[in-house]
């Protein structure tokens, strides 16, 4: 069940592009009156830097933690609420440049604490921050929360050195409130949209991460997934995205959904900062129960597995069933497959490798009583002020703000998730032994063994739909659920183009894999370098 497709649609025809083809702390508006014009985005001297880039750049003194700040901050006061109104950002850091001063300080003394000392990164609005940014999952409920401490990632970023330059903009609790969501819609921050193409999706839940690191609004960004929420808004945005083994990267101070599928990772324009940042965020935490069982398997340091030949002698299972539903999405993977058989892969065909038919209702099953009890849990650790506060709560407040808060949708999803018991119900125990015996057991983990595998391959999802605040998101397919579910490694990055659109591959496999994805993932990259800064462009021309 990917929780971002209620409603089936039909197919969508298209054409094939392959290789080429000062701070303000809130930045909110629930009006939608975008002008959707892109011409008047101007060259941006950072546009598509990596984190080498802007080491060697501070390094010769071209430029500063300061002056890279700034410049980011202007990139985002250019193209989120003038411009094309992108919306990906929902408040910046108000003390961005003051910290930046501090870092700037700090590498002339002392010198550079890690790869990304001084590097401006965007947190999605569900992680904490015990500074002056709030933590609201885009909902007006929670406006003006400030976490009490740091998540345990906002904690690793600061430690690298890192500049938290923001919150970005998501549907709002993470894409679990109601159907017929509109993915990137907040009441906080409106409706985020794609850069390549303004009236499109972004995608979501993590969909201002997605559109802001894809714009070049910020060096690298965080999202959050329990089904989809890093990897597709990553193929919409033609980034790469990493949903980690769950408990690899800590889940403490992250508004949850639900902890047997809820992680955070790397959104980022290569693989190798995609690395950089999940060496990062990994560590045990008392916090997150998860997180023991990563101490064998985590490393702080994930580029040294990156190989241009990384494709050579690998074992790579074709997931035939994720297939089929966008004949330009099947042209383009052919395409890739090719690619990586004559980079020196196998390549398995896997016909009988399931669907996501057959956890479909039982994934639903258990992200409701995980929600419940999760984000009551949530709730209880916040200041005195939102203490009290409940999903029952919650949707009393929306109740008595329709005009504010369901303008786009309802809350059908939490009123389903308040009428569930706890966690001791049976038919949550066998709906999450179910999920893990199909998904890992009978799943991933039968398949690979059977076989030999390093990983599987499959199609991330369709390409990027038009944003649609009626009928909600609209999705012909993906391979985001299988590994959600299970809670194993899924690795995203771009493919190609279908017409002016992104287009994500998908490597996933068995728990603790991310070093063989990273491999694999990274000599594919280099191999095909499809990826391209978006033009902002404010519709699609008709054919």
């Amino acid at each position: 069940m990917n929780r971002r497709n209620f409603t089936k649609t039909a197919a969508l025809g298209a054409a094939v592009s392959f290789f080429g083809s000062g701070c303000n702390q809130n930045i909110p508006t629930g009006k939608d009156s975008a002008k959707l014009d892109g011409k008047n985005v101007a060259s941006f001297e950072l546009d598509e830097a990596t984190v080498a880039s802007l080491q060697e750049g501070m390094a010769s003194g071209k430029y500063t933690a300061r002056s890279i700040t700034e410049l980011y901050l202007n990139r985002i006061e250019a193209t989120n609420r003038s411009g094309p109104e992108l919306r990906a950002v929902i408040e910046t850091n108000p003390d961005a440049l003051n910290i930046a001063n501090e870092l700037d300080a700090e590498r002339k003394s002392r010198g550079s604490r890690s790869q990304l000392h001084g590097v401006p990164i965007l947190l999605k609005d569900n992680i904490d921050t015990h500074d002056r940014m709030t933590t609201t999952a885009g909902s007006l409920a929670l406006e003006g929360s400030i976490a009490l401490q740091d998540s345990f990632i906002a904690k690793r970023l600061r430690e690298a050195g890192a500049i938290l330059l923001g919150k970005a903009n998501l549907s709002e609790w993470a894409n679990f409130r109601g159907d017929l969501s509109s993915s990137g819609w907040s009441a906080r921050g409106g409706q985020c949209r794609n850069p390549y193409v303004l009236d499109r999706s972004p995608s979501g839940s993590s969909s201002g991460s997605g559109a802001a690191t894809a714009a070049n609004l910020c060096a690298l960004s965080i999202g959050t997934e329990t089904d989809g929420s890093i990897t597709s808004p990553a193929s919409h945005c033609g980034l790469v995205g990493i949903k980690p083994t769950v408990g690899l990267v800590s889940r403490a101070g992250i508004i949850p959904i639900a902890h047997s599928q809820d992680t955070a990772g790397p959104m980022c324009r290569t693989v190798t900062d995609a690395a950089i940042l999940l060496g990062v965020l990994t560590g045990v935490d008392s916090r997150d129960f998860a997180t023991a069982t990563s101490q064998e398997h985590s490393f702080t340091d994930y580029t040294k597995f990156l190989d241009p030949n990384g494709l050579k002698g690998a074992r790579i299972g074709i997931a035939r069933k994720l297939f089929g539903s966008h004949s330009g999405v099947d042209h383009l993977m052919e395409q890739a497959l090719e690619v990586i058989k004559k980079s020196g892969a196998e390549l398995i065909d896997l016909p009988d490798f399931f669907s996501t038919a057959p956890v479909e209702g039982s994934e639903l099953e258990v992200l409701l009583y995980e929600f419940k009890a999760d984000l009551n849990a949530y709730l209880a650790g916040l200041s005195e002020k939102f203490r009290s506060k409940t999903l029952k709560d919650l949707i009393e407040f929306n109740e008595r703000n329709p005009d504010r808060e369901m303008q786009t949708y309802g809350q059908e999803i939490f009123l389903k998730a308040e009428k569930k018991g706890p966690l001791t119900d049976k038919a949550y125990l066998q709906a999450l032994e179910k999920n893990h015996r199909l998904t890992r057991t009978e799943g991933i983990d039968a398949v690979m063994d059977k076989h030999k595998l390093d990983a599987i391959v499959a199609p991330t999802t369709s390409p990027a739909g038009s944003i649609d605040q009626v009928n909600g998101e609209k999705y012909l397919g993906s391979a985001t659920t299988l590994p959600a579910v299970a809670g194993y490694p899924h690795i995203t990055l771009p493919a190609g183009f279908i017409r002016e659109l992104p287009v994500g591959i998908s490597f996933f496999g068995r728990a603790w894999s991310e070093p063989a994805l990273l491999k694999i993932a990274f000599a594919f990259e280099q191999t095909t370098k499809v990826r391209k800064p978006p033009k902002f462009l404010p519709t699609l021309k008709l054919a």
